[in-house]
């Protein structure tokens, strides 16, 4: 069985920065995008490495397969609704503001 190779290539002026990776290698690339973007011998910057790091978790999203690391990042909270919240439903009788002042 043959593993699938992701390719992301940034041009910049004369430059060319290309990076393959697995989808079981998102993660290390996601690093590899921030330590470029720290050299300041590079002129790959902060704002490339975001712009690429986004196409590459887009991707995972569009194949179904968030990034699978125990290094990755995980979000803080997860929120229940999938849609607007109706904070007209909630009964102002129980929230008490004077307890955080």
């Amino acid at each position: 069985m043959t593993e699938e190779i992701n390719v992301l290539a940034l041009v910049k002026g004369e430059e060319r920065y290309v990076f393959l990776f697995s989808d079981a290698r998102r993660a290390e690339a996601l690093r590899t995008l921030g330590r470029y973007a720290s050299n300041p011998e590079l002129s790959f910057s902060w704002y490339d490495a975001a712009v690429l790091s986004q196409k590459i978790r887009a991707q995972a999203v569009d194949q179904n397969d968030p990034v699978k690391s125990e290094s990755a990042v995980k979000p803080r909270f997860e929120f229940p609704a999938n849609g607007p919240i109706d904070i007209g439903s909630i009964d102002a009788d129980h929230l008490d503001f004077d307890e955080f002042s």
